[in-house]
């Protein structure tokens, strides 16, 4: 296995992102100025709902209320005084976030100014910032065809130019070849998200979900150990095809290629009806999963998503996780 932990010196990172991360820091700049600025004021006193923290040290004890978890029940005090009672802990707010980046070739489909890619970066970008400047640690794990990167958590605002940039160099590789091996293979990332994440975390799996079965059992065991918010990107041409006439078609990781008469309207039919089969089963295996779902279509406004992430936060918070569902957008 690769050790994705050695580090180069201080002196040596910060001279080579500041020669290599130009386009890195454009963007976050951009998202400085036209998202964080609008967010602050709609997100403050919110910073709660965003990432909830753990903690071990027992703070006090009160009733049971129906949205509790069940398992911070104290059975001694709820024997002795007849009463379910819960144990309250004093929250831990510095922990780590990692985003499980899928960017493999499917999510660089965009039918109008955003491509899936774009709509990841700008996410990741917005609230990995939002996290870090709160003193919050967040890393990265980057695939494409396989896992490329594993970026450890860290703080501050240089680091999330480095997990930006990394996103970046994905691109790059990405436009260099035509396509890649094979369908996406998100079980593998989750096995390896499972490894290499020791300590319990707040996980957001970014991804299109377009994928080889067999992921969600790693993602239900993910799910075990951590906190887990899938981020699922689509565009609204993969729900349903308009009347365009013969147009060509090609598969972006297979790179098979045919042609389809969207003029028939009995094959945009059918093209619906699959595609809201693929929804309902994707949104059904989150759900058993026990995971949230954030839906980020490539003509959502950014802060609006975000904003919609905050009240998931909320919900989930107040009704806690055995009664949260996967929401959708």
């Amino acid at each position: 296995m690769k050790s994705w932990w050695r580090k180069a010196p201080a002196a040596a990172n910060d001279e080579r992102l500041t020669a290599e991360a130009g386009g890195a820091e454009r963007a976050l700049r951009r998202l400085e100025w036209t998202v964080i600025r609008r967010l602050d004021g709609l997100l403050q006193g919110d910073y709660r709902t965003l990432m909830r923290g753990t903690g071990l040290d027992l703070a006090d004890l009160r009733e049971y209320q129906h949205h509790d978890d069940v398992r911070h029940i104290d059975w001694n005090v709820t024997a002795r005084l007849q009463t379910p009672h819960v144990r309250v802990f004093t929250e831990d707010r510095e922990m780590a976030a990692w985003f499980v980046l899928d960017l493999s070739r499917s999510v660089d489909f965009g039918s109008g100014l955003k491509a899936k890619r774009e709509v990841s970066a700008g996410f990741v970008g917005v609230l990995a910032r939002l996290l870090t400047r709160h003193g919050n640690r967040v890393g990265a794990l980057v695939y494409g065809s396989d896992l490329e990167a594993v970026i450890p958590p860290r703080t501050g605002r240089r680091h999330v130019l480095h997990l930006l940039h990394a996103m970046e160099k994905r691109a790059e590789k990405a436009e260099a070849a035509p396509t890649q091996k094979g369908m996406t293979r998100l079980a593998e990332l989750l096995k390896s998200a499972a490894t290499l994440m020791p300590r319990r975390s707040t996980v957001f799996v970014v991804s299109d979900f377009l994928s080889e079965p067999g992921w969600e059992r790693p993602l239900g065991q993910l799910v075990q150990r951590h906190e887990v918010i899938a981020v699922r990107l689509f565009d609204p041409l993969e729900l349903e095809l308009p009347d365009l006439g013969l147009v060509p078609l090609r598969d972006a990781e297979t790179g098979e290629q045919l042609w389809v008469d969207t003029h028939d309207a009995g094959f945009r039919k059918r093209f619906a009806r699959l595609a809201s089969e693929r929804e309902t089963a994707l949104r059904e295996a989150l759900a058993r999963a026990g995971v949230d779902a954030l839906e980020l279509s490539t003509n959502d406004d950014l802060v609006e998503a975000i904003v919609r992430f905050a009240d998931l936060r909320k919900r989930r918070a107040r009704i806690g996780p055995a009664g949260m569902k996967a929401v959708a957008a």
